[in-house]
Order: C-alpha cells, then structure tokens, then sequence
C-alpha cells in the first residue's frame, strides 16, 4: 500500500501530465511558420543552384520539443520497465503521457519511482511553460490548508511553489503579513509544503 507521501507525488505528477497534455499541442503549433512567437531568420539552400531563402527557425522552441519527447519517451519506458510492463506501441506526446496516467495507481507501490515521475513531469512542465512564455495556471492540489484548514491549495508548477488562495486565511501569528494585509497568501515552496501538510 503506498505511503501518503507517495500518493501525493503521484497525485501532484498527474497535474502535471494533464498540463503537459494540453499545452505540447500550442508548443507544436509554435513551430509552425507565421506563428506570433519571435523567430531566428535562417538561410535555408534550395536546390542544387544554391539559391537562399529564408524561413522563421524557433530554435529555442524546437530545443524544447525534443526535450519534452525525449523526456516522455524515457520516462514511459522507465515506469514500464519498473512496472515489469513490455514496451508500447509508438505513439504521440499527449498519448505517451496518457498511458503514464493510467499506471499512476501501480507507481504509487513504488517511492523512488514516484517521486522521479512527479520530479521529470515538473521539470518538462517548467521547460514547456517557460518555451510557450505563457502566464502560469494554477493547479488545484489535493488536501487541506494547515492554517485555515480549507480546500483552497493551489500550485504553480513552473515557479515551484504552493498557495493558500482562501482569502479569509490567518495564521494567527500577529508578526504575518496576514493579519495587516487582506491581499497576502500564505505561499511556500513545494517541498516545504510537505513538511508543513504533516
């Protein structure tokens, strides 16, 4: 039976898959030529007269899409292998990720596995979220605040770290921030929330 540390890894690593899953469609799309990103202008040769021409090449965005396959690819094999699986058949991003989702539950046996899983899917998260330059969406996590006790954690993958978005929250420490200013959150990195969800 896995530990509660370990069903919170992979609980947070399946945030993270259903991010990468809807954002590596807009990353792919960031290849396209015209796309709104800002480009590197390339000389390209055409034919064997050496006439040039020139198309956008977004080589940071490029470098990420190998990455983040290349990630995926390795990361489904290693659970596959750990889960004493065969391998797959050769699909897309989205679908490799897909298939990791569903062997969560089986990677929850596993501790060290399951922390990799959460630690690689942030990890492309970030990279993909960074690429695409996009505002970060917060992501509901499981559990209550320690403070207000509410259902109101939230993270932001790219940054790392965990908020309590409930506005009425206090920690009743009279030196916080919390209890002069009705704007401040109560906000943590990710690995101090652990400690502080115990």
């Amino acid at each position: 039976m896995p530990s509660e540390l370990t069903a919170r890894d992979t609980t947070r690593a399946a945030h993270w898959i259903d991010i990468l899953i809807r954002q590596f469609p807009e990353l792919l799309a960031e290849l396209a030529p015209g796309s709104s990103s800002p480009g590197v202008l390339a000389s390209r040769t055409r034919g064997s007269r050496g006439g040039a021409g020139s198309a956008p090449v977004r080589l940071h965005v490029s470098d990420a899409v190998r990455d983040i396959t290349d990630g995926v690819v390795e990361l489904e094999e290693a659970v596959r292998d750990k889960l004493g699986l065969g391998r797959a058949p050769r699909v897309g991003v989205p679908e490799r990720l897909a298939r990791i989702a569903l062997l969560l539950d089986q990677v929850a046996d596993h501790p060290v596995l399951a922390r990799h899983v959460l630690d690689e899917c942030r990890r492309m998260a970030r990279r993909l979220g960074h690429t695409l330059g996009t505002a970060e969406a917060m992501v509901r996590l499981d559990g209550r605040c320690p403070w207000c006790d509410s259902v109101s954690l939230r993270a932001l993958p790219a940054a790392g770290t965990v908020l309590c978005v409930n506005p009425g929250c206090r920690c009743g420490d009279p030196a916080c921030r919390c209890s002069s200013d009705p704007a401040y959150r109560h906000s943590w990195d990710e690995e101090e929330e652990e400690e502080v969800g115990r």
